[in-house]
């Protein structure tokens, strides 16, 4: 099981927060960095990863993570995972542990987060609850924010009641108008409530780094969003601000659908009196029909492609290939370090990225021959291979390393994924063949002749060109048709299933194999109770 490190870097230091007063807390200590934040010109970039851990990751979450990746890699900067834990009742036991592993599978090396530690921890929010109960002390004591004391039931009411008016959903901000004096002896009597954000009018365009200036006065779509919940827990958009200003996030980088929510931050952070990070938003990835993606799809988890033996390189050449975002107009066959080498994030298109899972395979195949022609690779496939073998087929034949080489580097254009050596054309290679025979005595000769020509060739000169020469020269003595030759061979060497070349079978069994298995069909034509199963 990974452990979640929450060890204290060197330098920093702990102190305790104090308590908000409009809250009753369990307040952890907080760790506190030792590092300024510097002047934005001089800043290094500094960008994160933040999913929730509701559970697994899937394409929409790796993209993200990528992205952020490759442009802090490209800028020498820094990727931190953070996890927003704070809807505690979404909450997926073993989620963290999943997601990291899956990042790591797919070569997204994690600089700064729960299980590598850094400066400006603690990466998990549930563990940062202090951090938001000070900084809500700002904001109500400015004016910014305010209690609210409407219960849900009344909450609940109220949405009716605009639904049935055709009206979107909007609460009424109707504890802005409460008097301080009368939010003060509602919290000494211990009346439960929430504290709400005072959404003000913003009518200044920002700037998104993919989609370009941006106008959005959200106040007129929205209502006053609540930043902390009565439980103590903060909502994601206060925590997300914070956070990212403490991290001293510098670019963040997400979904579009998060395009809607940035005027709202950046409200937040003007009511702080903090300078805001850049912000850029990826178009959204959708089916080929255009349709959004559903996190209940199994085919769109990261872990459903690890666990059907797809390289982690073929999943990210699924995302990346989607929505530009790179020098080069393809990212097929392109690992990691090349994807780094190629990003540029304003490339990116800005409108949906229909995301073509019917090309997977053809990624997949484009790594797999380069794992294949790849001498230093080559030998652990060999190991993969036999593992699935014994696994997967009884009773195997002996699985001496040359035969799986040679299957692996003579099919290599057949083999979508590496388990497709357990199809049953691959078959031959892994088990003795069904031996079915009609016309023995002609058989019988056909095999003899080609044993012997088989026999005579130099073990260290079997190749194509040796092998088609012993063949055909048997084929031309004329005793026998072509098509009743090769059906004979086949039936000796591979049984009688499809599957490749005959030529192409007895190279990939080698020669001491292809004897034996047609000197065990000559055995098996000696003895009276043969099957004479014709052969169709």
């Amino acid at each position: 099981m990974m452990k979640l490190s929450h060890a204290i870097p060197q330098g920093a230091t702990r102190r305790v927060i104090p308590f908000c007063p409009t809250f009753t807390l369990s307040c952890r200590h907080f760790l506190v960095s030792p590092v300024r934040r510097s002047a934005q010109k001089d800043r290094q970039i500094r960008v994160r990863f933040a999913p929730s851990p509701t559970g697994q990751l899937h394409l929409g979450g790796l993209r993200t993570a990528l992205y952020n990746f490759l442009f802090a890699r490209s800028h020498n900067g820094t990727f931190i995972l953070r996890v927003e834990d704070t809807d505690q009742a979404r909450l997926v036991p073993g989620a963290v542990e999943s997601l990291i592993q899956m990042l790591e599978w797919t070569g997204i090396i994690i600089d700064e987060g729960p299980t590598r530690g850094g400066s400006f921890g603690p990466y998990i929010q549930s563990e940062r609850l202090c951090l938001y109960t000070e900084q809500l002390k700002t904001l109500l004591e400015n004016g910014a924010a305010y209690p609210c004391f409407c219960t849900a039931r009344r909450l609940d009411l109220l949405r009716r009641e605009t639904l049935a008016r055709g009206e979107v959903p909007r609460y009424d901000n109707r504890c802005r108008h409460v008097s301080q004096s009368d939010a003060q002896a509602k919290i000494k009597s211990g009346v439960p409530h929430t504290v709400r954000f005072r959404l003000e009018s913003y009518t200044e365009p920002w700037q998104d780094l993919v989609f370009g200036p941006i106008t959005c006065d959200i106040s007129t779509i929205e209502s006053d969003p609540i930043l902390m919940k009565s439980d103590g827990f903060p909502t994601y958009h206060f925590a997300n601000v914070i956070d990212d200003h403490f991290m001293d996030i510098t670019h963040v980088l997400r979904g579009a659908e998060w395009q809607i929510s940035t005027t709202k931050h950046l409200l937040l952070y003007k009511a702080f009196g903090w300078d805001p990070p850049a912000f850029g938003h990826f178009p959204l990835l959708v089916n080929k029909d255009g349709r959004k993606f559903s996190k209940r799809q199994n085919d769109v988890h990261v872990e459903h492609y690890k666990n059907l033996g797809y390289f982690p390189e073929a999943v990210l050449n699924l995302v990346t290939n989607v929505g530009a975002g790179f020098t080069v107009r393809e990212t097929a066959g392109m690992d990691i370090k090349q994807l780094i080498a190629h990003f540029e994030l304003s490339r990116l298109n800005t409108h949906s990225a229909p995301v073509h899972f019917d090309r997977l395979d053809d990624f997949n195949q484009l790594h797999l021959i380069r794992q294949i022609d790849d001498e230093t690779k080559l030998p652990q496939l060999v190991s993969q291979v036999r593992r699935m073998i014994q696994q997967h087929v009884e009773q195997p034949d002996d699985l001496p390393d040359e035969r799986i080489r040679n299957v692996l580097t003579m099919s290599k254009n057949r083999l979508s994924v590496l388990s497709d050596v357990c199809r049953e054309e691959f078959e031959f290679a892994w088990q003795r063949p069904v031996l079915q025979f009609s016309d023995c005595e002609d058989a019988c000769d056909i095999l003899q002749q080609v044993n012997t020509a088989v026999s005579a060739i130099d073990t260290c000169r079997y190749n194509r060109v040796t092998l088609s020469a012993a063949v055909g020269s048997v084929i031309q003595t004329g005793a026998y048709s072509y098509g009743r030759f090769m059906k004979v061979l086949r039936r000796a060497v591979c049984g009688p299933k499809s599957g490749p070349a005959v030529l192409d079978v007895m190279l990939m069994l080698g020669k001491e194999a292809t004897i034996d298995r047609i000197q065990q069909a000559l055995a098996a034509l000696s003895v009276d109770n043969v099957d004479h199963t014709s052969v169709s």
